[in-house]
C-alpha cells in the first residue's frame, strides 16, 4: 500500500452527523436530546428548503426524514439529494407508512423505513448501519479524488495510453494505434505507472474505472 494511500485509509471514520429533516417540532427537539443523550452529532431542519439551504454536501452521517413534509414528500426529497450532488443514506420515518411507499423508498436507496412512535433500538441500529454505508462511500470519494488528481498529472499522450492500456490492447496494439514506436510506447507506459502510484495493471484498471 502506498504512503497516500495509507493516509488514506487512516482518515476515517469522518465527523458523522444525523441530519433530521421533520416538520414537528416537538418530535425534531425530542430527537435531538436523544441522540445528544448518546453522544450522536446531530442537526435538525424542518422541512426540505432549511435542509438545501443549510446542509453542506461535505458533512458525512446520514438523513433521518419524515417522508410526509409540508413542501415535498419524501421520495421527491430523495431524489432531490441526488439531483444536488448529496450522496447521505437516508433513513425514512413516518406515522402513515404503507406498503407501496416503503417499497419505493427503497428501491430508491433508502437504508430503511421506520414507523412512528420510533423504537430506540430500531433507530440506533438504522443508524449505524447508515454510517456504516456512509463511511464506505466516504471512502470511495476520497480514493476518486485522489487518483483524478493522480491522473491530472499525466500528459495528453500518457492519458491516450492510459485508456488503451486499461482497455485490454497490448504494446504493440497501443504503438499501432497511436501510430508510435512500440518502445515509446513502453515508456508513456512506464511514466503512467509511476504517475498513477500503481504496482500493477490490475491496479491501473481500477484507478481508470474510478475516473470514468
Amino acid at each position: 500500500m502506498t504512503v497516500a494511500a495509507t493516509v488514506l485509509e487512516n482518515s476515517f471514520p469522518l465527523r458523522q452527523v444525523v441530519h433530521i429533516v421533520e416538520d414537528d417540532e416537538q418530535f425534531r427537539l425530542s430527537l435531538q436530546d436523544l441522540f445528544q443523550s448518546l453522544d450522536i452529532e446531530s442537526d435538525a431542519f424542518e422541512n426540505a428548503a432549511d435542509f438545501f439551504a443549510r446542509a453542506s454536501r461535505d458533512v458525512a452521517g446520514c438523513i433521518l426524514l419524515d417522508v410526509r413534509l409540508p413542501d415535498v414528500n419524501g421520495i421527491e426529497f430523495q431524489s432531490e439529494l441526488e439531483a444536488r450532488g448529496y450522496e447521505l443514506p437516508v433513513i425514512f420515518m413516518t406515522a402513515h407508512g404503507d406498503v407501496a411507499t416503503s417499497v419505493n423508498a427503497m428501491k430508491a436507496g433508502a437504508i430503511d423505513f421506520l414507523q412512528k412512535p420510533l423504537r430506540t433500538y430500531e433507530l440506533l441500529d438504522a443508524i449505524s448501519a447508515a454510517f456504516a454505508i456512509d463511511t464506505g462511500q466516504q471512502k470511495h470519494r476520497a480514493r476518486r479524488q485522489l487518483v483524478r488528481q493522480r491522473a491530472a498529472t499525466l500528459t495528453p499522450r500518457e492519458v491516450q495510453v492510459l485508456g488503451l492500456v486499461t482497455s485490454g490492447l497490448m504494446n504493440k496494439q497501443v504503438a499501432y494505434e497511436l501510430g508510435i514506436s512500440e518502445i515509446m510506447v513502453k515508456l508513456h507506459r512506464g511514466s503512467v505507472m509511476r504517475k498513477m502510484q500503481a504496482s500493477s495493471l490490475a491496479e491501473l484498471v481500477r484507478q481508470f474505472e474510478l475516473i470514468n
